[in-house]
């Protein structure tokens, strides 16, 4: 059976009233194709405007090692230049990515760039965008986000692999105790069955982004991407309407995260090794009680 992937939702434009009912109350992934047409970035963003823009800033790079048990989630493998790592990615595979980098602080002209979609949804952190960049070939590893923010990606430069599951097959993925993404020791796009039988029959949905293109992803959608050119996206975030999302995230960004860090610190390999085995125990015992049903 193996993994069931199947198309996502497609629009070139969408009225509100179609968004929210059959999208956000639904919380259902979607492509807008042409929601950031109208923005000055389509035409502006490219690899030497951000150059220009942005400057040869200190940026924290990450690659596709896997964590480091001791170290606290999302540090950073290296550092490098702004400008000498976009002259990287313009011409060279490589798997170092910028993470969660916050363009505002250094270059604030990006702003007037883009448009927030408050036609379609309101409650976005409009001061709090994030900016992510990728050589060809790496890899963002499959995890929701921690903040359970509704998310609208915007890629921009090249390709972009995506993949998502719904939150209910977090189990059946694999997820680590206490942290929002998944064990690392699978590829998601070449499972082993019959190392991690729990992934065969997981549901999930597949797509791909080119310039221009927006994704829809609703709170706490799992997602795995990977940079197939050279390229970058934007990320703008709005709150769940829910009170019980807003109090879930507060608690994840708080105590788990603060909890999770110190038992690293001070635990290291020997509290990752019984988080990853806990999370195969879970996994195996969700898969034999068919679930989520």
């Amino acid at each position: 059976m193996g993994l069931l992937l199947r198309p996502i939702d497609v629009v070139d434009t969408i009225s509100q009233e179609n968004f929210i009912n059959n999208y956000l109350k639904t919380r259902k992934p979607l492509i807008i194709r042409k929601m950031a047409h109208d923005w000055p970035a389509f035409q502006k963003w490219d690899m030497e405007y951000m150059k220009q823009t942005v400057g040869p800033v200190e940026v924290p790079l990450y690659d596709s090692a896997k964590a480091d048990p001791a170290a606290p989630i999302n540090a950073a493998s290296s550092q490098m230049k702004f400008t000498d790592y976009i002259d990287l990615i313009e011409n060279t595979p490589t798997d170092l990515r910028i993470f969660l980098f916050d363009p505002i602080k250094y270059a604030p002209a990006l702003l007037q760039d883009y448009i927030a979609p408050k036609d379609l949804m309101g409650g976005f952190l409009d001061k709090f965008p994030n900016m992510f960049f990728g050589g060809a070939g790496s890899v963002t590893f499959l995890h929701y986000d921690i903040d359970l923010a509704h998310i609208f990606h915007t890629h921009f430069c090249g390709r972009k692999h995506v993949i998502l599951f719904e939150n209910k097959w977090k189990q059946r993925l694999y997820q680590i105790p206490f942290a929002t993404y998944a064990l690392e020791d699978y590829d998601i796009t070449n499972p082993d069955y019959e190392k991690f039988p729990a992934l065969d029959g997981v549901e999930g949905i597949e797509c791909f982004l080119e310039h221009g293109d927006t994704l829809f992803m609703p709170t706490g959608w799992w997602h795995w991407m990977k940079y197939l050119d050279g390229s970058f996206s934007l990320s703008q975030r709005a709150w769940d309407k829910s009170w019980a999302v807003k109090a879930k995230s507060l608690y994840n960004l708080t105590i788990q995260r603060k909890a999770d860090d110190f038992l690293k610190a001070n635990f290291k390999t020997k509290y990752m090794s019984w988080k990853e085995n806990l999370a195969i125990k879970r996994a195996e015992a969700a898969y034999q009680a068919g679930k989520p049903k």
